[in-house]
């Protein structure tokens, strides 16, 4: 089993590092799945995962110049005080028991529905706003904008530990259309860190993060994700997004069922 997580751990890795997205997407369900884990331990888990898996890809991404600090920060103001009050409201409610359990992986259902909307339209999303100078945001409505898109991803991501890539992609490219695919990949890679991060701190205080597991996670992870942020210019994009939304819509139907 160590070996299959390993293995998995690596691909997911690679996934991301190529695409910049479908890490939790594709995490999560992996560990709910096909290994039985419990919805609540796989999304601190993956939190755990995600954010230091998405700092070795950060490193080679500003290594690049593709990460715009300054996007990032506004992200950062949104979502990281909505993690934590995500948080304090999982405690709120209660233990994390089945019917708990029960919200999250229904949470994960839609996440990664949403995901594969985010990826299969991404392209008409961003030809409508280019189409129209004015429809874009300028100066303080951008900046409130991304903010307010910040906190939505920090609730979104702290419940169901998805959502930092994909629909945070498809949000930087909707608000900075002028952004290449190589900058939104690596602020969105970027900003994700510290949010999960936060997020994983407070699964952790929750008791819901499985450090094993984690570790065997990491040992594919992190050479899984430099190598794909390398690879990223070689293999086609528009490839690997199919593959990724049809995976992602089989996952989606089986977590609903």
């Amino acid at each position: 089993m160590s070996i299959t997580y390993i293995v998995s751990g690596f691909a997911v890795g690679l996934l991301v590092g190529m695409t910049g997205v479908g890490g939790g997407s594709l995490m999560t369900p992996l560990l709910t799945l096909l290994f039985g884990v419990n919805p609540s331990v796989a999304v601190g888990t993956d939190l755990a995962f995600a954010s230091i898996t998405k700092s070795a890809g950060t490193v080679t991404h500003r290594s690049r110049g593709t990460v715009q600090w300054d996007i990032v920060r506004r992200l950062c103001i949104g979502a990281l005080p909505a993690a934590l009050l995500a948080t304090l409201a999982l405690q709120y409610f209660g233990p994390l028991g089945p019917e708990i359990g029960q919200l999250i992986r229904y949470s994960i259902a839609v996440s990664v529905l949403l995901t594969v909307v985010a990826i299969l339209f991404r392209g008409k999303m961003m030809a409508w706003v280019n189409a129209k100078p004015g429809r874009q945001l300028h100066g303080r409505s951008l900046a409130a904008a991304t903010i307010a898109s910040g906190a939505v991803l920090g609730t979104l991501v702290t419940i169901s530990s998805i959502g930092a890539g994909a629909i945070g992609a498809t949000l930087l490219v909707m608000l900075y259309p002028k952004l290449t695919p190589a900058e939104v990949a690596g602020t969105d890679i970027a900003y994700a860190v510290p949010l999960t991060a936060i997020a994983a701190v407070g699964h952790w205080w929750l008791g819901s993060i499985n450090w094993m597991l984690l570790l065997t996670l990491l040992i594919g992870s992190v050479p899984g994700i430099t190598l794909g942020s390398w690879a990223a210019r070689i293999v086609p994009e528009r490839l690997l997004r199919g593959l990724l939304a049809l995976t992602l819509a089989t996952v989606a139907i089986k977590l609903l069922a």
